[in-house]
């Protein structure tokens, strides 16, 4: 058996949930049921099992605790102030997941808007925060936006998503510009029927290609 000489914090990894519901975007959080922080609102969070890689330990986190899988994972970034545990010391790997629109949702935990959160657990604040400024960042050069997305949508819709997430208003005409000549839409030929304004094209993520990153 090999002896460390030196100190080993335990690992965790924690999962910032992101989806945009009634233009507005939200985040997952639960009650935790044990100290520290009993009661306190938290990221779905777990240690991570031995010969167990930080994704695979996202992705059962994100299973077990939110009842999600096969939606988008993105690693965000290491967490590993000596205080933010009053246990022991212990480093966060944390991830944000994007659920899209429309997809519904019957797990535990509860969705909160970004602007009315409640107090957290740990520096799960601070988590959130970073996962939030990187979110909003990465819609400008990425095509991560459009794992908020059903699988079809117009480009209104798909203009609300992007201001839910920015939390600010974008203008029509040049919004419409930049997403048709990024080459990422594809019109399905189809077109919204009914209600008072004329039919839209609908259009659907064209993933031909590699998501960039």
């Amino acid at each position: 058996m090999v002896t460390y000489e030196y100190p080993r914090p335990a690992l965790t990894v924690d999962l910032v949930t992101f989806r945009v519901n009634n233009d507005q975007l939200e985040l997952l959080l639960i009650q935790r049921d044990n100290q520290p922080f009993q009661g306190a609102w938290a990221l779905p969070g777990g240690f991570v099992h031995e010969n167990e890689p930080l994704e695979a330990t996202a992705s059962r986190v994100l299973s077990a605790k939110a009842e999600l899988t096969d939606v988008f994972l993105e690693q965000l970034a290491t967490f590993g102030a000596p205080e933010r545990d009053p246990r022991d010391r212990v480093v966060s790997v944390a991830y944000f997941a994007l659920l899209p629109a429309g997809a519904g949702y019957n797990g535990p935990g509860e969705w909160f808007a970004v602007d009315g959160l409640p107090q957290t657990a740990f520096d799960h604040a601070h988590i959130i925060d970073t996962a939030i400024d990187r979110l909003r960042a990465k819609l400008s050069y990425s095509d991560i936006g459009f794992s908020l997305m059903p699988p079809e949508f117009t480009l209104t819709e798909l203009q609300k998503t992007w201001e839910a997430v920015l939390a600010s208003s974008l203008d029509k005409r040049n919004f419409r510009k930049g997403a048709l000549a990024r080459d990422r839409l594809e019109a399905t030929g189809k077109k919204t029927s009914g209600g008072a304004h004329p039919p839209a094209m609908i259009y659907r993520y064209n993933d031909s290609s590699e998501m960039t990153s």
